[in-house]
């Protein structure tokens, strides 16, 4: 439970994203421990707008100004990805904890170069993967401990969108653009997590836009020593997204696996396979929570020195070395070991 004796952090939006403003700033309004004191555009216009629409104190017309502020202890991070590592750098050089949007960089090359500013400033840095935190995926890992559906053997995933927007940057194949890193990057935190190991090797198919060159429909297939984790993502496909573990005797469906309504109640459907009808189904019903402030809690709470962030570095560049791997795969057309 939140300690209410705790001061607050002081917050940064490095950005005004459209996830920072509609997402992560509202709940980290609802977080006891997070306080967003400022917001950074390269248009202070936009900045100030953003601010005085979220009563955000201060609005800065660039980044730099930002990061320079002494009042700041925190920064989120919502930048295009190819900007994640070199705005994350400057940050923590300043002495800023930073929580940075997924992925946390364009190769695990790159992320590596977090991990040395992070040991050397003694910084908190993490991958914005909110998903880790909602109590949903925290009672999944339970049942698959308990041996409720026996051994797990199998993780299925799919999450997809429709938007095709030569101006919108995850259109940009340079700036990290495409499916699998916006999208199918959760299906594969989601299945590292559960398995609690690396994949061995992993395998990619991927289909392009002929004009934009991203990635609009790519498929991943990961080995783990214990079973396998498949999944699709795309970016030109209908709106859907869907998770579903299988053991050895049961299974369990998680309906909105990656961002449930936080004003709605979360679900998910444990099966005992006792049949295929699923009279063997039991509903388990989760209270609306909004995950981006249960995000802000964590991290803030590591930040105070309470606790760990939920996605570390570590995490973060073993998701990377996967995604790199698949891109491998799908240009040599065989299995591709993961290198972090």
């Amino acid at each position: 439970m939140t300690d209410e004796r705790i001061a607050p952090v002081r917050w940064g939006i490095l950005g005004a994203a459209n996830i920072a403003l509609k997402k992560v700033i509202p709940g980290m309004r609802g977080s006891a421990l997070a306080q967003v004191v400022a917001i950074a555009s390269r248009d202070i216009a936009k900045a100030r707008a953003a601010a005085n629409s979220l009563g955000i104190p201060r609005a800065y017309g660039s980044y730099q100004e930002l990061i320079d502020d002494p009042d700041i202890e925190a920064i989120y991070n919502p930048l295009p990805n190819h900007l994640h590592v070199p705005w994350s750098i400057r940050a923590a050089e300043r002495g800023k904890h930073v929580l940075c949007e997924k992925p946390i960089a364009l190769t695990a090359r790159e992320a590596r170069e977090l991990l040395e500013v992070r040991d050397r400033t003694g910084v908190q840095i993490g991958e914005a993967f909110m998903v880790r935190t909602h109590p949903q995926w925290h009672k999944v890992r339970e049942i698959i401990a308990s041996g409720r559906i026996g051994e797990l053997r199998l993780i299925t995933g799919h999450f997809s969108y429709y938007r095709r927007d030569p101006a919108d940057a995850r259109s940009r194949v340079e700036w990290g653009g495409g499916a699998l890193m916006d999208v199918g990057c959760y299906p594969i935190t989601i299945s590292r997590w559960l398995f609690g190991a690396e994949p061995t090797e992993v395998m990619g198919l991927i289909d392009r836009d002929p004009d934009m060159q991203v990635d609009r429909l790519t498929s991943g297939l990961l080995r783990f020593e214990r079973g396998q984790a498949t999944f699709s993502c795309a970016t030109q496909l209908v709106h859907y997204q869907a998770m579903q573990i299988f053991g050895t005797t049961g299974r369990i469906d998680v309906r909105i696996p990656f961002n449930p309504p936080p004003g709605d109640e979360c679900r998910i459907f444990v099966d005992d396979g006792r049949d295929v009808e699923g009279s063997g189904i039991e509903t388990i019903t989760f209270p609306p929570v909004d995950q981006y402030a249960l995000q802000a809690d964590r991290f803030s709470e590591a930040v105070r020195g309470g606790g760990s962030i939920p996605v570390s570095l570590e995490d973060a560049m073993g998701n990377m070395a996967v995604i790199d791997a698949l891109f491998r795969s799908a240009e040599s057309c065989v299995w591709e070991r993961p290198r972090s």
